[in-house]
């Protein structure tokens, strides 16, 4: 099969995150499988004339960003080349899947996609949901709800998410609703910590306000007060929230101990995962993290919020502590962050939850897993759409600048 995945951003540090990760993770699985998957972005941060070909073994076709509305920052960058070549390249592909979000780019390809009879399935992220943020609301009648309405498949991470697109969709019942958790892949579980080596606490995502790194912050004089010798690690592209939080740890008397090392690419993500023996994720709002999954994946046990997609399997499996975090209640949160971060560096718990979160991740939410599940989706829509499965890309899988 000849799958299409666009999505709106792809940057040399990462900055987007999730939903580009879900469309290399799939398409690299997809490959694996025998499928011609590839991705198409914009592209932003890359030096001139050097965008590339692939990305992490898969073919990508990136086009630069044009800042055409700065002031809505990721949702207003769009390309006309992209979108250009997108209409071109749905010619030859069996089925178009878009990571869908408000914006110039995935919005509009979707519409494309509908308007060239190009089975469509799309994937929302989280990203959509009821709002009253008047341009958002603008956005969803001109083109969104249209898009959830004749999308041959939309694709929903938790239960949650599936009730804010419908809401989105109202008063048209969405119908074709499907199911389809995050994966990564499978790694080998690391070995415990070495005697003598510091416990190391990990924040690992976009350092933005949603994901409440202060609160990471705030928990370090609570955690270091029983662990003088604790090392914290902020990790992560700065979209707006570092600066409160180092000013924050100096305020605290804790920049000793915090160590801010900026955006990781994907092999050093999983190698910071390794060397941490507790991720935190205090997220006011975390529909179903990739970075929480990866951590996992090496058998480091987390601490979540009730609010993550993933707040009930790592409760039933035991894979680290579920807190509650509430906006405006900091202090409740630094200490619920720092009481659960200390039971997990007690030698016991920590491999009690080590192990299960391993086990949690390569019993559940493995990318193989996720593909073989989306498998019969994609069939599925091919099929009732009557897609010929001797379509081919037209265009080779280089970029395009």
């Amino acid at each position: 099969m000849r799958i299409l995945h666009i999505v709106t951003l792809h940057t040399p540090d990462h900055a987007f995150g999730g939903p580009t990760r879900v469309a290399l993770n799939l398409s690299k699985a997809q490959r694996a499988a025998g499928d011609d998957a590839r991705v198409m972005a914009l592209a932003d941060g890359f030096p001139d004339g050097a965008l590339p070909g692939h990305v992490e073994g898969v073919p990508v076709r990136l086009f630069r960003a044009r800042h055409l509305l700065p002031v809505f920052e990721v949702s207003g960058i769009t390309s006309a080349t992209l979108l250009r070549t997108a209409r071109r390249m749905m010619r030859g592909a069996d089925l178009v899947h878009v990571h869908l979000m408000r914006d110039l780019v995935t919005l509009p390809a979707a519409l494309i996609a509908l308007a060239t009879g190009t089975p469509l399935v799309v994937q929302t992220h989280g990203m959509v949901d009821p709002t009253e943020n008047k341009a958002a609301r603008i956005t969803d009648l001109l083109g969104v709800r249209t898009v959830l309405r004749r999308a041959d498949a939309v694709l929903h991470l938790t239960e949650a998410e599936r009730l804010a697109v419908d809401a989105v969709a109202a008063p048209v019942p969405l119908t074709r609703t499907v199911r389809l958790v995050n994966g990564v892949r499978p790694q080998e579980r690391k070995p415990g910590r070495a005697p003598g080596r510091p416990p190391t606490v990990l924040f690992l995502a976009r350092i933005q306000e949603r994901k409440r790194p202060e609160d990471f912050v705030a928990a370090m004089p609570h955690v270091l007060a029983r662990r003088p010798d604790a090392r914290f690690v902020l990790a992560g592209p700065d979209t707006g929230a570092l600066p409160g939080a180092l000013a924050l740890a100096r305020k605290l008397g804790v920049s000793a101990s915090l160590d801010h090392v900026g955006p990781l690419d994907h092999e050093a993500v999983l190698a910071a995962g390794r060397n941490a023996d507790v991720y935190v994720l205090p997220s006011i709002e975390e529909p179903l993290g990739v970075s929480v999954l990866e951590a996992m994946s090496v058998g480091t046990p987390v601490v979540i919020t009730r609010t993550c997609g993933l707040a009930p399997d790592v409760a039933d499996a035991g894979a680290g502590r579920v807190i509650d975090s509430r906006v405006g209640e900091d202090a409740a949160n630094a200490r619920a962050v720092a009481e659960a971060v200390l039971e997990l560096l007690e030698p016991e718990a920590a491999e009690k939850a080590g192990r299960a979160a391993w086990e949690l991740v390569h019993g559940r939410f493995t990318i193989e897993a996720v593909t073989a599940a989306l498998r019969p989706t994609y069939e599925g829509v091919v099929r009732r759409r009557g897609a010929a499965s001797s379509h081919r890309f037209n265009a080779p899988a280089c970029h395009v600048t």
